[in-house]
């Protein structure tokens, strides 16, 4: 920020006719613009029969607004821009002008400083350390994924198998011996994703970190760069090339979204035009004390407009199949993360922000109308009521809403020591009394593995055979339990050390020669095989008749068992998970129905790095013997730590 002589006299461009019509800002100006996006920012124009580039940047509170870049040297005093009210917006036309210059937006506020600001709407950035916006023109991305986006549309999210790989692109895997930091271009990372989520049965992949930001370390979750793919790994050709390459390979593409707030670095948002113009202007209000961080004023219709028409943005122009939104508890609540006296009651004398609420219900809902099939996903860790629900039922109208209880319910299960997991067996069963609230996805994701968490596998207990052993009943018991499913990348080989964004994961634990973690990984493989092949696994996940306790309550043994159904009660699923280390060599488990119960995997086997135990068959007759208070029951040898799948 810098101080200097406003000019008294402005070299104004004449713009008769401005690109930014009165009815776009009517539009902005009650929060219903949904194509802003394509009105502010930088875009290739034409005027009086010349081509160019043409800017617009919303700043009611400045004095002035100059636009400086490489095309004119930097000087702040070559280029003026025009005031557009009533809204205040800025524009201008550069002839002459192609893609590929850097600028920014030199706003003067009312007491003469000087911001030098990124632009809100760039599509584009300056690889980091450089925060200079970049001209670019997206409006002719080449797209051949027709026969994706059609199926999408008809989709029915909730009756589909979702299993989805969250992953963060700088550290899933990166060139050796390159001069540079060795990130995967989106082009490069594209094909070997396909390849590795093709072979392993995902249905889906989430990143982190695409929206662009200053700091490796936020992993994307410190925004400066809204609308733009950062370039970190190229260009937004290449990352449409991405998503269309994964869309032609029938796997979905979801984003991490970060509505909730953003940082304070002088180039980004914060203080935009000399005020608080998208955040709140009270402190209390207006900022995470514990994150150091602006929180989003969703009382503005233009701030809710640049945010909603961005969601809109990524779905529209780039065919991003969801969003799974960032901390919205941190929106839902006016105390979040603050003490008394932090924080301002609404107007009931409550914590809610009704302000928020009434954000999301309008961002969902038109999501929902608009975009057939796409799937808006909540980071919402409390116990608020209808996140998944419509708004014309009060609900807040999300597609989907990560499992947060379930997750910590089961990490805290899974890190006991076998001897005290029977005085914790209620962990392992109580999702379920509440799984009908909302729809659901279990998520065991990048949170969990890092900042001394310990990465999934070291969270086990017993020897390091064990580890390997425990994970796999737990990832049997995640699978077969009713909702969507996530994994955090490397949790599928069981990833030693904890995830960090500096490095790549460990993959040559897989040339290892006790062959654990090829093991592991061939374990989730045939996991998410099952998973994609058996409509009981994923159909009736919100439905009561989808999922059947057989025996919730064997907690001496530490041993759970169920059943997964499909809409036509065909090929049923028979799980029975042991979390101790010792033997059942003929564990009776009751069955609903006389019918041959047939082995679909086991856990124990070597292939997947356990010990192997000899069985004489495979297939299992049910027996008149009631169990379970079933009618019926098998007698099954179940290993140490061992999970067993049946079909029937």
């Amino acid at each position: 920020m810098a101080t200097g002589k406003v000019a008294e006299k402005k070299t104004e461009q004449e713009n008769n006719s401005p690109f930014v019509t009165d009815l776009d800002m009517y539009y902005f100006g009650g929060g219903t613009h949904y194509d802003i996006y394509k009105k502010l920012g930088s875009h290739p124009a034409e005027k009086d029969g010349q081509s160019g580039y043409y800017f617009a940047v919303w700043a009611p509170n400045a004095q002035e607004v100059r636009l400086i870049g490489s095309f004119n040297g930097w000087d702040e005093n070559a280029l003026f821009m025009t005031r557009r009210e009533p809204l205040g917006v800025y524009d201008c036309f550069v002839p002459g002008l192609t893609g590929g210059e850097l600028y920014k937006y030199l706003i003067v506020d009312k007491q003469g400083e000087y911001h030098y600001k990124a632009d809100p709407f760039a599509n584009y950035c300056e690889l980091r350390p450089g925060t200079a916006s970049v001209t670019t023109d997206i409006s002719k991305l080449s797209w051949s994924d027709q026969a994706w986006m059609k199926k999408r549309e008809k989709t029915d999210l909730k009756k589909a198998p979702i299993a989805i790989y969250e992953c963060h692109i700088g550290s899933w895997m990166r060139h050796p011996f390159r001069d540079d930091e060795g990130f995967y271009t989106y082009r490069e990372f594209a094909d070997r994703i396909t390849e590795y989520l093709l072979d392993m049965h995902y249905t889906h992949i989430e990143l982190i970190g695409i929206a662009e930001h200053p700091f490796d370390g936020s992993w994307g979750y410190q925004v400066t760069g809204y609308y733009a793919p950062t370039s970190r790994y190229g260009t937004p050709e290449d990352f449409s090339y991405m998503v269309n390459k994964l869309h032609k390979n029938n796997i979905g593409v979801i984003l991490d979204w970060v509505p909730a707030h953003f940082p304070k670095d002088a180039h980004g948002l914060a203080n935009f035009d000399g005020s608080a113009l998208f955040e709140y202007a009270d402190p209390r209000k207006g900022e995470h004390p514990d994150w150091g961080t602006k929180i989003f004023d969703y009382g503005k219709y233009e701030v809710k407009n640049f945010l909603i028409a961005n969601a809109i943005y990524w779905l529209k122009e780039f065919h991003i199949d969801g969003l799974r939104v960032d901390a919205v508890a941190s929106m839902l609540y006016l105390d979040y993360g603050k003490q008394d006296g932090q924080w301002i009651p609404n107007k009931y004398g409550e914590n809610k922000n009704l302000e928020a609420i009434e954000f999301f219900k309008h961002l969902n809902s038109y999501i929902k109308g608009v975009f057939p099939g796409a799937m808006m996903i909540a980071e919402e860790s409390t116990a608020w009521p209808k996140v998944t629900d419509i708004p014309e039922n009060d609900g807040l109208g999300f597609t989907f809403k990560w499992n947060m209880g379930w997750m910590h319910d089961f990490c805290d299960y899974m890190k006991l020591d076998p001897i005290f997991r029977r005085d914790n067996h209620y962990k392992m069963t109580f999702a379920m009394s509440y799984n009908y609230s909302e729809r659901y996805i279990l998520v065991l994701s990048h949170d969990e593995v890092v900042h001394l968490k310990c990465s999934m596998l070291n969270k086990m207990p017993g020897f390091y055979i064990d580890k390997f052993a425990n994970l796999r009943v737990g990832y049997t018991y995640m699978m077969g339990h009713a909702g969507k499913k996530l994994l955090f990348m490397g949790q599928e080989f069981a990833q030693d050390s904890e995830w960090s964004e500096e490095r790549e994961l460990d993959w040559s634990l897989l040339g290892g020669e006790d062959g654990l973690h090829q093991g592991m990984q061939a374990y989730v493989r045939e996991l998410l095989a099952i998973y994609n092949k058996y409509p009981a696994m994923y159909e009736l996940d919100n439905e009561p008749d989808g999922f059947m306790w057989i025996n919730a309550d064997d907690t001496y043994k530490s041993i759970y068992s169920f059943v997964r159904r499909a809409a036509n009660k065909k090929n049923s699923l028979l799980f029975v998970m042991n979390f101790t280390p010792i033997v059942r060599d003929e564990y009776r488990v009751g069955v609903p129905e006389k019918k041959r119960y047939k082995l679909l995997l086991d856990s124990n086997e070597e292939r997947f790095g356990g010990k192997g135990m000899a069985r004489e068959k495979t297939v299992y007759t049910a027996e008149a013997i009631p169990w379970d208070g079933q009618p019926y029951s098998i007698a099954y040898p179940l290993s140490e730590y061992g999970a067993a799948v049946f079909v029937f």
